[in-house]
C-alpha cells in the first residue's frame, strides 16, 4: 500500500521569490523549479499572478474592495431564510408550504 503524500504550502515570500527568479529571467523556468523542489507549471502560474498583480503594490485601494454591499444583501437573504426556517418548524406553517407547493393538490401533513 503506498503512503498518501501531504499537500505542500508556500508562503507568500516563497512564491513572490520564485516568481521574480523566473520573471528576471537569467536562469530557465526548469532550473527554478528543480532547484527549489517546485513543479515548472507552478512557477509559471505564480509568475503570471506576479505580473497581474503588480499594479496591486501601487494602488492600495485596488488590493481590498468593497464587499459591504454584497455583506448587506447576504445579511438579508439569512434573515429571510431564518424566518422561513421558523415558520416551517411550526405545524401550520409546514401544512400550508406544503399545501402551496404541491400546486392545489391537498395533502395532509404528518
Amino acid at each position: 500500500m503506498t503512503k498518501k503524500r501531504t499537500r505542500r504550502t508556500h508562503s507568500a515570500e516563497f512564491k513572490a521569490r520564485i516568481a521574480l527568479m523566473a520573471l528576471r529571467g537569467d536562469v530557465t523556468v526548469a532550473e527554478i523549479a528543480q532547484r527549489n523542489q517546485v513543479h515548472p507549471n507552478q512557477v509559471t502560474q505564480w509568475k503570471t499572478q506576479l505580473v497581474e498583480h503588480a499594479a496591486a503594490a501601487f494602488d492600495p485601494a485596488a488590493v481590498e474592495p468593497d464587499l459591504s454591499p454584497v455583506v448587506k444583501e447576504l445579511h438579508a437573504k439569512i434573515g429571510q431564510l431564518s424566518v422561513e426556517n421558523d415558520f416551517c418548524a411550526s405545524r401550520k406553517g409546514w401544512r400550508v408550504q406544503r399545501e402551496e407547493s404541491l400546486a392545489g393538490v391537498i395533502v395532509r401533513a404528518p
